[in-house]
């Protein structure tokens, strides 16, 4: 399909309504500049017949006077006989008298004469050609009533001096016009090109960011819709760069993550398979089974991720209690931490308000929590948990660890999928964001606060079953 650039849109539309609606604006001051020398120079005709008339008028009511030979006088004496030409015009048609002295040789179509005589007692007026191609005005009005010899008088005047002062106007209506044409073309081509030439750079720079290329920033020109939309496709570019890095991370983390517990299981398998002592293949079987719930954990994690991704990720919601998935999480990491030389203190109340939620998906949000506060934690270290309800239609639990910490600029992107604050603790960097997910959709909230050197907590906030009643 051929493509219709802005520039050619513009032409065709703007511009050229323009075009039309000055043409029409012209052809409209043309028709009324044409109308009023026309009007004046006919009203003009008609005052000099006005004035001869009244002069025949008056020496016709005296029986003494020779109306003909006065007719005659008048004509011979006609003042603007420079600027128009008096005529009387015999009962037969035909012009007997001129103020100019000559008479045309043939007959000559005289159609403001046919129409006053068609009419009674009114003026009859028409534009016409002479033969040699002479624009004329003549006006004739009928004196049949006071003369037995002439039918009507009729004067002519030449319309070159109206038409040349009104083609005078046409020319300087006409530069007007072109002037102001010219004028919009160039200012329209300038404001065109102020938004091509953005829009060519972002479809040049967006072509790159397709081809997995997002090092092109866009130069911000204007302070416009256009420069607000150069400004987010950068911001968009940053975003996609930032993702695509912690993609790649994560696609790292993932694979060195993948590799550590198939190597040791790998290891011990070909260990065990060789033959072993009953305590060699205890302790074997025991770092199999370790390593494998973390790679079970970790696919988990990875499917919980899609799911959510594709909008599959669905819960299964009943009355449930949190006492009691927390515990499970907490007994879990008990011997882990004892391992680890990590203290875990867990402060259990009697009793919380009934959440109505998934159990299985509540579980694995604080498996997760634990299992972050044990990685960043140092052997020596103390973690506390904390379970209590702030009102009867919440419950609050909260995670505090004395580990590492968590710089102030990592802590607003903590939660984002594929983020790793810490390069050198283990993790996929998914886990943080599917809980935060998970307690989203249960309509409750996860805060991180942290300080780097000091620890983390992390507190989850779930509505009780009273609020879904």
């Amino acid at each position: 399909m051929a493509k219709r650039s802005i520039t050619r849109r513009w032409f065709v539309n703007n511009l050229g309504i323009i075009v039309l609606i000055l043409v029409v604006i012209e052809l409209a001051l043309i028709f009324a500049v044409q109308n009023y020398f026309y009007n004046s120079a006919r009203q003009y005709l008609v005052s000099k017949l006005n004035a001869v008339t009244g002069v025949l008028t008056r020496y016709s009511a005296d029986s003494s006077t020779n109306l003909s030979a006065e007719l005659r006088s008048t004509l011979e004496g006609f003042s603007d006989k420079d600027k128009m030409e008096l005529m009387a015009i015999d009962n037969n048609g035909v012009i007997a008298l001129t103020s100019s002295g000559f008479s045309p040789d043939a007959p000559m179509a005289m159609p403001d004469y046919d129409n006053a005589m068609n009419s009674v007692d009114s003026y009859g007026y028409s534009v016409s050609r002479t033969a040699n191609g002479e624009r004329i005005m003549a006006v004739t009005y009928p004196i049949a009533a006071i003369s037995n010899e002439y039918s009507a008088i009729r004067v002519v005047t030449s319309l070159e001096a109206i038409d040349h002062a009104i083609m005078t106007f046409v020319l300087a209506a006409t530069c007007v016009a072109i002037a102001v044409v010219v004028l919009l073309g160039f200012s329209g081509l300038y404001f065109v090109g102020s938004i091509i030439r953005p829009i060519q750079e972002i479809n040049k720079n967006t072509e790159k960011f397709a081809q997995g290329d997002f090092s092109a920033r866009i130069e911000q020109q204007s302070e416009d819709e256009i420069g607000a939309l150069c400004d987010a496709i950068n911001h968009m570019a940053d975003e996609l760069s930032n993702a695509e890095t912690m993609k790649n991370e994560f696609i790292s983390s993932v694979s060195h993550e993948l590799r550590t517990p198939l190597t040791a299981i790998k290891g011990w398998a070909e260990t065990l398979n060789d033959g072993a002592d009953p305590q060699t293949m205890q302790k074997g079987l025991r770092v199999i089974v370790g390593e494998t719930e973390r790679l079970s954990r970790m696919v988990e994690e990875l499917l919980d991720f899609s799911r959510m991704q594709s909008g599959h990720f669905t819960l299964n919601r009943a009355a449930m209690d949190v006492l009691a998935e927390l515990g499970d999480a907490v007994l879990i990491y008990l011997e882990r931490a004892k391992k680890d030389h990590i203290t875990i203190e867990y402060d259990e109340p009697e009793m919380l308000p009934i959440v109505y939620g998934d159990k299985n998906r509540i579980r694995q949000v604080f498996i997760n929590i634990i299992d972050n506060a044990m990685k960043y934690s140092e052997p020596g270290s103390t973690i506390i948990i904390r379970a209590e309800a702030p009102s009867e239609i919440a419950v609050r639990i909260t995670v505090e660890d004395h580990g590492c910490g968590i710089k102030a600029s990592d802590l607003p992107k903590i939660k984002t999928k594929f983020y790793k604050p810490n390069h050198t603790r283990r993790g996929s960097g998914i886990g943080l964001a599917v809980a935060d997910e998970i307690v989203n959709m249960h309509g409750g909230t996860l805060h991180i606060q942290s300080t780097e050197g000091v620890g983390t907590t992390v507190t989850i906030t779930l509505p009780s079953y009273k609020v879904h009643k």
